[in-house]
């Protein structure tokens, strides 16, 4: 599993430069990041080289933070890639909450953030069709 950070900012200017500015601080680097927004505030995930130092940086400085396990998948990086994947995932009774894709690899796959119902057996049903998840510590490293 992979560790996320999640944090609500006020859609204002300047709110994700500030959280930018409080974890470069911090030497915390952002391997992934996608903020999903309404009016009044955003829903910001990031995959950072440290977890829990962003979310102890960032609950100091009064951000709404928690931490959430998601999957780091390998994905053909060819048409249709992701849908083969997504398939051994819905065959298996397993919704998909929300994905983005992540980049830093060195392989020719394309690297996905995954979250789904259930991790475990996700990750089981990845493993069974040859689909490489990724160790966190692989992620945090790249």
């Amino acid at each position: 599993m992979v560790k996320q950070i999640s944090l609500f900012l006020e859609n204002k200017k300047g709110r994700l430069a500030h959280v930018c500015r409080v974890l470069g601080d911090a030497d915390i680097n952002i391997r992934a990041l996608s903020i999903a927004d309404t009016t009044d505030f955003g829903v910001l995930r990031l995959i950072v080289n440290n977890p829990d130092a962003a979310y102890d940086v960032l609950k100091e400085k009064g951000f709404v933070v928690s931490i959430t396990d998601v999957l780091a998948i390998e994905v053909p990086d060819n048409p249709g890639g992701l849908a083969g994947v997504l398939d051994k995932l819905e065959e298996a009774n397993i919704n998909v909450e929300y994905t983005y894709a992540f980049v830093g690899t060195t392989s020719k796959d394309a690297l996905v953030i995954i979250r789904v119902d259930n991790s475990e057996e996700a990750a089981n049903v990845m493993g069974k069709a040859g689909i490489r998840v990724l160790r966190g510590e692989e992620i945090y490293a790249l």
